[in-house]
């Protein structure tokens, strides 16, 4: 599907579930109601989007720096340098409230997408790899924007 091999395309679809269900449940008070029972309030609504979100857009930090080791010199220290940011960035934004700390989010995956693009010029990622990040990315921000548009 897409051109993107199938273990990396499901694996990245099922990273979705927390940012779905996160929107769905938040939309759907008696859903959050019932999750919470189940998996505990902090896996519900805009409090798992949070948490989930923060903890992935980590992660692609680490993602980003895999992608640097494939260089040398001045371009691995620029790549480890961008591979940083998102880590960082979700770590110093301001959030004072939910609202906000979506905000910071959805800001924050929309700037790895870009550093993607970056990576994925200077021939450091898969061939396939913008068509899942593109996909995965819109997903995501759809996801977040439930909090902040509704």
């Amino acid at each position: 599907m897409f051109g993107i091999p199938r273990a990396p395309l499901l694996l990245g679809l099922a990273g979705l579930i927390p940012f779905v269900w996160g929107a769905i449940s938040y939309l759907v008070p008696s859903l959050a109601t019932w999750g919470a029972g189940l998996f505990g309030p902090r896996n519900v609504s805009l409090f798992v989007q949070l948490s989930y979100g923060t903890v992935i857009l980590s992660f692609m930090s680490g993602v980003l720096w895999g992608f640097a080791t494939k260089t040398r010199r001045a371009q691995a220290a620029v790549g480890y340098a961008l591979a940083t940011l998102p880590a960082l960035w979700i770590f110093l934004a301001p959030a004072t409230g939910p609202t906000s700390g979506l905000m910071n989010l959805i800001f924050g995956f929309i700037g790895v997408l870009i550093l993607d693009f970056a990576f994925t010029a200077w021939g450091l990622t898969p061939v396939w790899w913008m068509r899942l990040r593109g996909l995965l990315t819109t997903i995501v921000v759809g996801s977040l924007s439930i909090g902040v548009l509704f």
